[in-house]
C-alpha cells in the first residue's frame, strides 16, 4: 500500500482491478496474505484508511468480487476487523450480498467454523446488515426443515446448515427474537420431524441439537425441549457455537478446537441472587445431625459377616424354562431371572432338547419383555435367540422370516428378528476347528556321531548351515496345531435365511410399509441381505440369490434415503465377492452391464459420500472380475 503526499484525490479501482485479477487467478492466498494485514494496521484508527479499504473493495467488478469477498473472509481474524475492513459493502454490492448470504451459506458447505463466525457476526455489528442476518436465518431454518433437503443433500451440508443456525441464534436479541418467535416455533416443528425421520444418526442427532436450541431461546423461562442422546465431539461443538464469542477475544492463530474451548469457557456465570445465604442452613444440619447420631448412639449393629446371598437355582431342562418363562407369578421374579441368564448355555447343551420345542421357545424369546432391571437383558434374549435358531435353523428361520412380515409387531421386534437373522448366519458360517496336537512326521535327519570327536561336531555344523542357506523349509519339524475343519453349516439353510425376506417387501401392510414411511426397516433388511449374501460364499444356492438380490438392488437403486442406497451398493459388492465370475457373465451379462451404468451415475451424482465411495468400490470390483478372466480365458 502506498503513500499520495500533498493530499491529492486519487482513484484506486485501477487498485481493485488488480486485486480482483490476481485472486480470480489463483493467487487470492498470497496477495491477501500480505495486504490484509497491513490494512487492519492501517484501518486499526484512522477512519480515512478505513474509507479507503471500503472503496478499494467497492470498484472491484462484479465477476471478480466473489473471489476477493471470501479471500477477505477467510483471512480476517475475526468478525469485528472483517466489518472494519468491509464496511456496509453487504448492503450496497449485489454480487457480494448474493456470495454473503446465499452463496457461501446455502451452496456451499466446505467453509470451516471459523469463516461461519466471521461471516454471520460481520452481518450482525451494523443495524443495516442485521436485517439481513434475520433473512439468512430463516433462509436457513426453510432448508434445515425441508424434508427434501434433508433426503438429498449430504450430511455435511446439513452439519453446515446446523453451525450457521446456532451461530445466527448465537446473536440474535431478545426483540429479534419476539419478533419472529412464531416462525421459529414452526420451523423447529417442521425441521425436527423430518430429521428424526431420516435413518442416519447423525442427522437424527443434529435435529434434537438444533431443536434444543431454538427451544432455548424462545423459552427461556419455560420449559424446553430435551432430548436423549449420547454426547460426542461433534455435539459439544455444536453446543458452543450457541455461546457468543467476545470479538476481541479471537486470535488469528487459534483453530477451531481452540475457538470452541474459549466460547465453552466464555459461558456465563450463576448470578449471585440465585446464590443461597450459606449461614442458617448449616446450622440446622448441624443440628440435626446431632440429634441423628444421639438417636442411633443406642443401636447394636448386626453381624452380617457370614450371612450369604440366596441363590435361585435355575431350571436344567428346556421345558420348565419355558414354564417360568411364560408364567406371570409375580414371586417367580428371581427364578425368571435366573432362567433368562441361564437359557442360553442350556440350550446348547441339549440341542435334542431344544429342536422338539425349537419354533415355540423362539416364539417366546420374540415377544418377551423384561419383568426386571436386570442388567444386559437385551443381549441375553438375543444371544438365546441366536442359540435356538442355530441349533435348529430351518424351522425356526421359516418361524421368524414370516413374523418379520406379519402384523401386530413392532418395528424394534422387527430389526430384532433381522439382527438374530445375521447373526445365527455368522455363526453358522463360520467353520469349528478343533484343536489337534500332531508332531510333523518330516523330522529332521538324526546321526550317531561320536561323542569326543570335535571334528565330527564341526562337520555337522557346517552342512547344517550349507542345506539351511540353499533349503527353503516349509516345515520345521516342531509339534504344532492341526486345525481340522467341518463343513459350512449355513450351506444348506442359507435359502431358508434369504429368500423369505426378499419376497414380499412391496406390500404394505395396516402397520407396516417399508416403502413408504419405515425406510430405517427398509435400510436394516437391505443391509442384513447384503450380509447373508455375503456370508453364502461357496454355497449351492449362491448364483440364485445372486440373481433374486440383483432384481431387488435393481428395483429400489433410485431410493431417496442414503442409508437404504448405502445397503443396496453393499449388496452389489457382496453379489461380487459371492458369485462366481463365470456364473455372473454366463447368467445375468446384461444386468451386470446396467448395473456398470448406474455404478457410474451413482459415483457422479449422488450426494451422499458414502454412496460414493461404495459405488467407485464396486467398479474397481468389475474391473478387477474383467482383469482375472482376460488373464486366465480358461
Amino acid at each position: 500500500v502506498c503513500f499520495i503526499p500533498g493530499g491529492l484525490d486519487c482513484s484506486i479501482s485501477f487498485v481493485s482491478h488488480v486485486l480482483g485479477k490476481v485472486c480470480i487467478h489463483g493467487r487470492q492466498k498470497e496477495i491477501l496474505g500480505v495486504l490484509v494485514p497491513r490494512l487492519m494496521d492501517l484501518t486499526k484508527s484512522d477512519c480515512i484508511w478505513q474509507r479507503i479499504c471500503w472503496r478499494l473493495v467497492e470498484c472491484v467488478p462484479d465477476r471478480w468480487m466473489e473471489a476477493v469477498v471470501l479471500g477477505f473472509v477467510q483471512r480476517a481474524p475475526g468478525a469485528d476487523i472483517l466489518s472494519r475492513l468491509l464496511g456496509n459493502l453487504v448492503v450496497k454490492n449485489k454480487k457480494a450480498q448474493f456470495v454473503m448470504t446465499q452463496k457461501m451459506l446455502l451452496l456451499q458447505y466446505g467453509h470451516t467454523t471459523a469463516v461461519l463466525q466471521n461471516l454471520l457476526g460481520y452481518l450482525s455489528l451494523d443495524s443495516l446488515r442485521r436485517t439481513l442476518l434475520l433473512t439468512v436465518l430463516q433462509e436457513l431454518l426453510e432448508t434445515w426443515s425441508s424434508s427434501s433437503a434433508v433426503k438429498h443433500s449430504p450430511a455435511e451440508q446439513q452439519l453446515y446448515i446446523s453451525k450457521a443456525i446456532l451461530i445466527c441464534l448465537s446473536h440474535l436479541k431478545e426483540p429479534e427474537i419476539e419478533s419472529c418467535r412464531q416462525e421459529l416455533l414452526t420451523s423447529m416443528m417442521e425441521g425436527v420431524k423430518c430429521h428424526l425421520d431420516s435413518s442416519l444418526p447423525q442427522l437424527r442427532h443434529l435435529g434434537m441439537v438444533v431443536a434444543e436450541s431454538i427451544s432455548f431461546k424462545i423459552n427461556r423461562e419455560g420449559p424446553v425441549l430435551k432430548f436423549q442422546y449420547e454426547e460426542d465431539d461433534e455435539i459439544r461443538e455444536l453446543k458452543s457455537l450457541l455461546v457468543q464469542t467476545p470479538p476481541f477475544c479471537v486470535v488469528p492463530s487459534l483453530p477451531d478446537d481452540d475457538r470452541s474451548e474459549k466460547a465453552r469457557a466464555a459461558l456465563p456465570l450463576v448470578p449471585e441472587h440465585n446464590e443461597k445465604p450459606p449461614t442458617a442452613a448449616p446450622v440446622m444440619l448441624d443440628e440435626e445431625s446431632d440429634a441423628d447420631l444421639d438417636s442411633d448412639d443406642d443401636l447394636i449393629p448386626c453381624d452380617m459377616s457370614e450371612d450369604k446371598e440366596l441363590k435361585i437355582k435355575a431350571p436344567v431342562y428346556i421345558r420348565d424354562c419355558i414354564e417360568v418363562l411364560t408364567g406371570s407369578r409375580s414371586e417367580d421374579v428371581d427364578k425368571w431371572e435366573a432362567t433368562v441368564k441361564a437359557l442360553e448355555n442350556l440350550v446348547r447343551k441339549n440341542p435334542a432338547a431344544t429342536r422338539e420345542v425349537s419354533v415355540e421357545l423362539a416364539k417366546i424369546l420374540l415377544h418377551l419383555e423384561e419383568k426386571t432391571c436386570i442388567e444386559g437383558f437385551v443381549e441375553l434374549r438375543q444371544r438365546a435367540q441366536v442359540a435356538v435358531l442355530t441349533t435348529d435353523p430351518i424351522p425356526v428361520a421359516k418361524y421368524l422370516t414370516s413374523q418379520f412380515y406379519s402384523l401386530n409387531y413392532s418395528l424394534r421386534q422387527r430389526m430384532d428378528i433381522l439382527d438374530v437373522l445375521v447373526l445365527a448366519a455368522q455363526e453358522l458360517s463360520c467353520p469349528k476347528f478343533h484343536r489337534k496336537t500332531k508332531h510333523s512326521g518330516a523330522q529332521k535327519p538324526c546321526i550317531q556321531l561320536l561323542s569326543g570327536s570335535d571334528s565330527s561336531k564341526d562337520w555337522r555344523r557346517i552342512v547344517d548351515e550349507r542345506i539351511k542357506s540353499k533349503t527353503r523349509r516349509f516345515d520345521t519339524g516342531q509339534s504344532h496345531v492341526e486345525l481340522v475343519s467341518h463343513p459350512n453349516e449355513f450351506n444348506s439353510v442359507a435359502g431358508h435365511f434369504f429368500f423369505p425376506l426378499i419376497q414380499h417387501f412391496d406390500r404394505p401392510l395396516t402397520t407396516f410399509d417399508l416403502l413408504g414411511e419405515d425406510r430405517l426397516v427398509l435400510g436394516r433388511l437391505v443391509h442384513t441381505l447384503a450380509i447373508l449374501m455375503y456370508l453364502a460364499v461357496n454355497t449351492v444356492a449362491v448364483t440364485a440369490m445372486g440373481k433374486a438380490l440383483l432384481e431387488f438392488v435393481w428395483a429400489l437403486r433410485f431410493h431417496t434415503d442414503s442409508y437404504v442406497r448405502q445397503g443396496l451398493l453393499s449388496c452389489i459388492s457382496s453379489l461380487l465377492l459371492s458369485v462366481p465370475t463365470e456364473r455372473i457373465l454366463a447368467d445375468m451379462p446384461e444386468e451386470l452391464l446396467e448395473t456398470q451404468s448406474w455404478l457410474g451415475d451413482v459415483l457422479e451424482k449422488d450426494p451422499d459420500g458414502d454412496c460414493r465411495r461404495l459405488a467407485l468400490q464396486n467398479l474397481l470390483l468389475m474391473e478387477n472380475l474383467k482383469k482375472k478372466l482376460e488373464a486366465d480365458p480358461s
